[in-house]
């Protein structure tokens, strides 16, 4: 349910009470700050940065929003962090990847989001010590306590030479080992194709690459200075062909977060 009027004004004015005390906690007056920004908008040689006395006062007293611009002279100026500012006006920063899967994009595509080594994560900590894992089980059944994990005990993962991307809704070439509409972790480290070493289907690599149109995710091989995107067999897709100069490798997939949902249907192609 959407907020209110009420409730949404109520907030902005808040977070404008919020600026105004840490402005007065640091001694500076409208006339500093106003100053202040204009010095910030000169090094930038933009006049968006500038934060004139009386706009000012809108924003600590009226619940103006402060343009993005105006925001980072704020913070700057004050010292504080962009996130935990935005987080005053309403907007937590941490879940935008979670809103992404309400919007869904036909098209496949790089995620933009990177892993960081702040926060924590909602992790298992003990399971059933009597839990059989070479069989299949209802694991949410078998969790004996959570906890929180700091994500910077993550860091022996090498996350920094991975990337996020995302299976779009109707892009079907990986299917049924790759769903539509998955979420898949790239390793940037692997762009080599390799063309042979795997006994079968899914031990062998799938590649994320990028070309004219796009992005696309699939088997890979090269033929002639050609790469050729191969799609699973079952999938019905056709292989496509990319000049050399046409398409880059970003990475070999090496985890994937997908549902199993058997409902889905593909689109009747017309």
């Amino acid at each position: 349910m959407l907020k209110s009027k009420t409730a949404k004004s109520s907030i902005l004015e808040e977070a404008g009470q919020k600026l105004k005390n840490v402005r007065e906690r640091l001694n500076l007056r409208f006339r500093d700050v106003e100053e202040a920004s204009y010095r910030i908008a000169a090094i930038h040689k933009n006049d968006e940065f500038c934060i004139g006395i009386s706009r000012l006062a809108d924003i600590e007293n009226k619940g103006v929003v402060p343009s993005i611009f105006r925001l980072y002279s704020l913070c700057a100026i004050y010292r504080v962090d962009v996130a935990e500012v935005v987080e005053w006006y309403g907007i937590n920063l941490s879940d935008m990847p979670a809103d992404t899967r309400s919007v869904e994009i036909d098209r496949t595509h790089t995620v933009g989001f990177k892993p960081s080594d702040q926060g924590e994560v909602m992790l298992p900590l003990s399971l059933d010590p009597n839990i059989d894992l070479t069989k299949s089980v209802f694991l949410s059944r078998a969790i004996q306590r959570w906890g929180r994990l700091p994500l910077m005990l993550l860091s022996g993962y090498d996350l920094k030479h991975h990337t996020y991307a995302y299976i779009g809704t109707e892009d079907w070439t990986m299917y049924p080992i790759l769903q539509p509409g998955s979420f898949v972790l790239v390793d940037e480290a692997r762009r080599k194709i390799t063309s042979s070493g795997w006994s079968n289907e899914f031990e062998r690599p799938i590649y994320f690459i990028e070309h004219r149109s796009g992005f696309a995710c699939g088997w890979c091989s090269v033929d002639s200075n050609r790469l050729v995107l191969q799609p699973h067999p079952a999938s019905g897709c056709e292989a496509q062909v990319f000049a050399e100069h046409d398409a880059e490798i970003i990475g070999q997939v090496t985890g994937v977060a997908m549902r199993l949902d058997h409902q889905r249907r593909r689109r009747t192609r017309s």
